[in-house]
């Protein structure tokens, strides 16, 4: 069985009691970074073998990894924060189970993008989740179809591009777009700002809005 696990986004207390069930009863836990999950399983006194598991490696360990998962193994897949496969590694080893007919179970729980399209005020009974757009090639004629879409619409940015990712969405769909900026959610120091794209690039350029941890970008329909 292959168990894919979601994990906080920040506050360490948002884990499911499912999840402690689950990595107790394991035999092998993949990670994204060893160092971040280990933190994790001390703070619940938990013991379990850790591998690493991401974006660089994953095609060249896919095969081992479904030999043990084939020879009855009990295997968990967390990434550093919220559920794999959300712009985190976790899809190709779960297509590959289904193609071999390896059980495999999925839990719920913590995911960045639900509380940052609740907390942005902006309309959610529909939505388009983007993820990480691309750095380079692609990235222009991803902003361009984005900024057509009547739904509102998500983004994640790292803190380093946040104010290049705004200006270009300000150039797509005009600076008077109503758009909420999210960042270090469920922390201690979590904070939104809201406006228009012309307002936030101002709050991040006069640093009332800092650019620190993982943001997420909430963008308005097209009217």
């Amino acid at each position: 069985m292959l168990y894919l696990l979601p994990t906080p986004i920040g506050n360490i207390s948002d884990i499911t009691l499912r999840t402690l069930e689950v990595l107790r009863s394991v035999d092998l836990v993949l990670c994204e970074d060893t160092r971040v999950t280990s933190r994790l399983l001390k703070h619940y006194k938990i013991e379990v073998p850790l591998q690493p598991f991401h974006t660089h490696n994953e095609h060249k360990r896919l095969r081992t990894i479904l030999e043990q998962l084939l020879a009855g193994a009990q295997i968990a897949l967390v990434t550093d924060a919220g559920s794999p496969g959300i712009s985190d590694p976790g899809y190709l080893l779960a297509r590959a189970c289904i193609d071999e007919q390896i059980p495999m179970d999925v839990l719920p729980g913590p995911t960045a993008f639900v509380p940052a399209l609740i907390q942005s005020g902006l309309p959610a009974h529909r939505f388009h989740f983007e993820g990480f757009l691309p750095h380079k090639k692609g990235r222009q004629t991803r902003l361009r179809y984005l900024a057509t879409l009547p739904d509102t619409f998500i983004l994640y940015e790292s803190p380093q591009r946040i104010l290049k990712c705004l200006t270009q969405l300000a150039e797509h769909c005009g600076p008077t777009r109503q758009a909420a900026v999210c960042r270090e959610l469920t922390k201690m120091f979590q904070q939104v700002a809201r406006g228009s794209l012309e307002e936030l690039i101002k709050e991040v350029e006069d640093k009332t809005f800092k650019p620190k941890g993982e943001m997420v970008i909430v963008v308005a329909g097209k009217d």
